[in-house]
């Protein structure tokens, strides 16, 4: 670890046992509630799915017709059904005019692989290279052999109308269409393109490098594909749209168009459940300890504090009552040999011994003011006082 890894980390540590830690305990309590709300987001979406009915595009039909005649148009819009079936284009079962067929504007073809597919997603991810130059040399070790890369990512997306049916013969009486308006849950996408192109570094780009630029590595090439024929299941909202089956996404679902079934679904939802619940129970453990600690400590701090203004309180009294006299006293004192100065002040005679001791060492204003610290002590035998006494001599 270099010299300014040690000291950020010094720095957090530092940052995360201030106040006591209670600022460790804070931000573990704002991640337990951060977890908390995954784990009751995820756990309603498993209830969802699980009483979600799983159907074939065909059955979907009739399902939906039995929900209308039994329930209002409210509650048949709020329908959550799981559709497996093919992807196929829009235009395919669009009436009866073959000619969509071999319309260009209904299926995309992807310009590496020529696979025909609805959606196609094309992602360019720029590889820079962070290590520093002359001037702004590193001196880590682990950057300069291990070198850290940066990505910078441009991602075009193209889109045509689709739909899921449940045979290859065409056109389909049976189909579903999906809406992707507003989603913005993950892609079953397959990827069919993937490479790394080196970028040829020229004379000038290097002295950039140099003085501390970026210095740029490669390419990364990447094409994802919705085919045609997929089997895909479709989780969401279904409904009738001007007469035909329309299904659309539900935000409450972290799924919309999956390769999984219902039942690998359901595991899925299942196993990030029980790793949130238990994530959130032993963080929520370690906050609450991090908090009580801080409580405990300041609340016997404050009693400290607390008693220690009680004892001092009489000894105030004491010394404003005296405050009056020191000035006689002083006056009356004369001489004072040096074997009966205060040790503190060395102005005035020793008047006050202290309890326990008994050391006769100090005036009675410099007594006052040991009393008065957070913890008196004697200035000779250091050993913790309760209390002192005036003496007087004749």
């Amino acid at each position: 670890m270099s010299s300014h890894e040690h000291d950020l980390a010094s720095s957090l540590y530092r940052l995360a046992i201030s106040h006591d830690g209670a600022v460790l305990g804070a931000a573990l309590a704002y991640a337990c509630v951060r977890i908390l709300r995954s784990y009751l987001s995820t756990s309603k979406a498993l209830r969802r799915v699980r009483a979600a009915p799983s159907l074939r595009v065909s059955d979907l039909r009739v399902l939906l017709h039995e929900d209308r005649s039994e329930s209002s148009d409210q509650e048949q819009q709020d329908r959550l059904v799981i559709v497996r079936g093919q992807v196929e284009a829009k235009s395919a079962v669009d009436g009866k005019n073959w000619k969509n067929l071999t319309n260009n504007n209904s299926v995309l073809v992807s310009s590496e692989s020529r696979d025909k597919a609805v959606i196609i997603q094309r992602t360019q991810t720029f590889i820079y290279n962070e290590w520093r130059g002359i001037f702004g040399w590193c001196t880590d070790i682990r950057a300069i052999f291990g070198r850290s890369w940066t990505k910078r990512e441009s991602t075009s997306l193209k889109t045509v109308p689709f739909v899921l049916v449940e045979g290859g013969w065409l056109p389909s009486p049976d189909y579903a269409i999906v809406n992707m308006e507003g989603s913005e849950h993950p892609l079953p996408l397959t990827t069919v393109y993937h490479r790394l192109q080196p970028i040829e570094v020229s004379p000038h780009t290097f002295l950039q490098s140099i003085f501390g630029h970026e210095c740029p590595v490669g390419v990364l090439d990447e094409e994802k594909v919705l085919p045609l024929g997929k089997n895909i299941s479709a989780i969401g909202i279904c409904n009738f749209k001007n007469g035909i089956l329309e299904i659309k996404s539900c935000e409450d679902l972290p799924y919309f168009l999956t390769e999984m079934s219902k039942d690998q679904v359901v595991v899925d939802l299942a196993d990030k459940t029980k790793i949130l619940f238990w994530s959130g129970l032993v963080i929520g453990s370690l906050s609450l300890c991090a908090l009580s600690y801080c409580f405990f400590r300041n609340w016997s701090r404050w009693k400290e504090y607390s008693r220690h203004r009680q004892l001092q309180q009489p000894t105030q009294a004491r010394g404003s009552d005296a405050n009056s006299q020191f000035g006689e006293e002083e006056e009356e004192a004369g001489d004072i040999p040096d074997g009966q100065l205060c040790v503190i002040c060395l102005l005035r005679r020793r008047t006050s011994a202290f309890n326990p001791c008994g050391h006769l060492v100090c005036c009675y204003r410099c007594a006052i003011s040991v009393e008065r610290e957070v913890s008196p002590k004697c200035p000779i035998c250091r050993m913790a006082i309760r209390s002192s006494m005036r003496i007087y001599t004749s």
